[in-house]
């Protein structure tokens, strides 16, 4: 089923402002780094990409398969849509962004399942832990990927 809403729409509804308007940017970082939850933070990181990436891979996905499945293989296929643009830039194959984007989904599936919420606490440290999942999960990628070399 596709969304019934349009591009602008969707990132109004997740900036809380229109697509291109003034504090459009602010209004991302400070609601993805703020979010109460890993899941949030992606909820509301890149609307543009999210909202093709829900309308095209995760819903069709989630019509057969379990909701945490299609959100998982959604975070690969971003991954591997990542590493194929590196790869065409470099002009050799890059395969980093795949297994990082999976871990990360991997994350957000695990803490949505487990019920994992940090929204009790302050902003600025809400902010620390949303980093700290992107940066170790970046880091455990990149340790395993020089690991596996």
């Amino acid at each position: 089923m596709k969304s019934k809403l349009s591009l602008a729409q969707y990132v109004k509804k997740r900036n809380g402002v229109p697509l291109g308007a003034s504090g459009s940017m602010t209004n991302m970082l400070s609601r993805s780094f703020g979010a109460a939850s890993f899941p949030i933070f992606w909820h509301y990181w890149n609307p543009i990409w999210g909202y093709y990436l829900s309308r095209n891979v995760m819903r069709p996905l989630a019509s057969f398969l379990p909701v945490s499945l299609a959100t998982f293989l959604t975070f690969l296929v971003s991954g591997a849509l990542h590493d194929l643009a590196v790869s065409i830039v470099e002009l050799k194959t890059t395969i980093f962004f795949t297994p990082w984007f999976g871990l990360m989904g991997l994350i957000v599936v695990v803490s949505k399942a487990a019920g994992i919420s940090y929204g009790h606490v302050s902003w600025p440290l809400r902010a620390i832990f949303n980093v700290s999942f992107s940066i170790v999960s970046l880091g455990l990628t990149y340790f395993l990927e020089k690991l596996y070399a």
